[in-house]
């Protein structure tokens, strides 16, 4: 499983580092069409990261309760 965090991570990383050179090719850019790109490409520069912090977040919250089901943790009998 640690091998696959790692490659998603690294596609990730891979993926922000396009996103902000293309942000930054379409910023230099003086077409129409260059404008709308542009707001694309800082719109999902600023949605990948939060989407991956979600999916991160919910991977952890939902494997942390699949491995409390059956188990004997007092903590989790509580709340």
């Amino acid at each position: 499983m640690k091998k696959t965090k790692r490659i998603l991570a690294l596609t990730g990383v891979v993926l922000l580092v396009l996103l902000y050179v293309f942000t930054l090719i379409f910023a230099l850019i003086d077409s129409p069409w260059a404008y709308d790109m542009f707001k694309i490409s800082l719109g999902t520069t600023i949605i990948l990261p939060v989407l991956l912090y979600v999916y991160n977040l919910m991977y952890r919250l939902l494997k942390h309760d699949g491995e409390n089901e059956g188990g004997s943790d007092d903590k989790h009998r509580n709340l």
